[in-house]
């Protein structure tokens, strides 16, 4: 996983939401808020998240079988994908359920002390779970903008600690308002105000989460940066004196697939072919470790052939069906 700074990431949150969960639950069983049960149950939903992540990460790291020829490294998009399931169905429908009961229903809120300080310690917590998601973060964010690396990440789980952790603390100040307000007016729908406005922010964030996850499990090509130094390393300028076409897939966060039709002269033999893509899939590997699965198929350029573009017949990703892949 952005290999142990993802996990890092995962493990602080799940320690810091598992003691959140157990004291806002508390606080709720003794003032009666539902912004504390709405935030119980969303820290619960958020533990459960990071454990799928946790059992996601682990399932993608099975040895590839004649089933699955390229490995499971997709598994981390699935269960990055279920994250924003459960953070939209448990989390979000639960507050804006609980919010609802609470406008229809408001009541005063007792013990007051029991809340307050609970969110007082949760968002300390949370705080200590977010600094570390980002810290972690920053090692691979470069020089992007947050909205860049959450949209273009290929590793799911920094992203997906990055949105619950800015959304539990949102909801922490939410929940906080809710509480203060009920206990200055004496009117307990504020409480009920500040839960449905839990549940709106969960379901924002989930919505966000399933956008980014189905593009990673609908297959995404290789960053930019990356298609350019595998281009370069292609190229040897004099076997291989150009590429016709080429597609990138990223079979898992740390797998990507290359498939490429390249130039060679006509009067090459088949042992200096061979030589040379040999060379040519070195230097892949070299400028793009990430790159583990490659395909580069030799051909005679035509002018004719390239304006045409890629093979109607090729599929995404791999190499075109009638060519002699290596």
């Amino acid at each position: 996983m952005s290999a142990s700074g993802g996990t890092r990431a995962i493990v602080a949150a799940l320690l810091a939401n598992l003691s959140i969960a157990a004291a806002k639950f508390v606080a709720f069983l003794f003032s009666g808020s539902s912004s504390m049960l709405a935030e119980s149950v969303h820290s619960l939903a958020d533990s459960g998240n990071q454990g799928l992540l946790l059992l996601g990460g682990k399932k993608a790291q099975r040895v590839a079988t004649p089933q699955h020829p390229f490995g499971y490294g997709r598994e981390r998009y699935i269960y990055a994908f279920l994250v924003s399931i459960v953070l939209f169905s448990v989390g979000g429908m639960f507050a804006i359920y609980e919010g609802y009961e609470k406008i229809k229903h408001p009541h005063e809120i007792e013990h007051w002390y029991w809340p307050v300080g609970v969110l007082v310690f949760a968002i300390i917590a949370e705080a200590f779970s977010f600094r570390t998601a980002i810290k972690e973060s920053n090692v691979l964010r470069g020089k992007k903008s947050w909205k860049e690396f959450v949209r273009h990440a290929k590793a799911p789980e920094l992203p997906v600690v990055l949105l619950e952790d800015l959304g539990a603390l949102v909801g922490l100040v939410l929940a906080l308002g809710g509480v203060g307000l009920a206990l200055l007016t004496g009117d307990g729908v504020w409480d009920g105000i500040g839960t449905l406005c839990i549940g709106v922010l969960l379901i924002l964030i989930a919505l966000v989460l399933a956008a980014e996850t189905k593009s990673l499990l609908l297959g995404e090509s290789a960053g930019l940066e990356d298609v350019q130094k595998i281009e370069a390393a292609i190229v040897d300028g004099d076997v291989v004196t150009r590429i016709i076409h080429m597609r990138t897939l990223h079979l898992g966060p740390e797998e990507l697939l290359v498939a490429a039709k390249i130039a060679v002269r006509h009067d090459d033999t088949a042992a200096e072919i061979a030589t040379a893509i040999d060379a040519a899939e070195a230097r892949i590997r070299e400028a793009v470790p990430i790159a583990r699965v490659i395909y580069l198929e030799p051909d005679i350029y035509s002018e004719t052939e390239a304006a045409k573009g890629p093979d109607p017949e090729a599929t995404p990703g791999g190499p075109t069906p009638h060519g002699a892949g290596h």
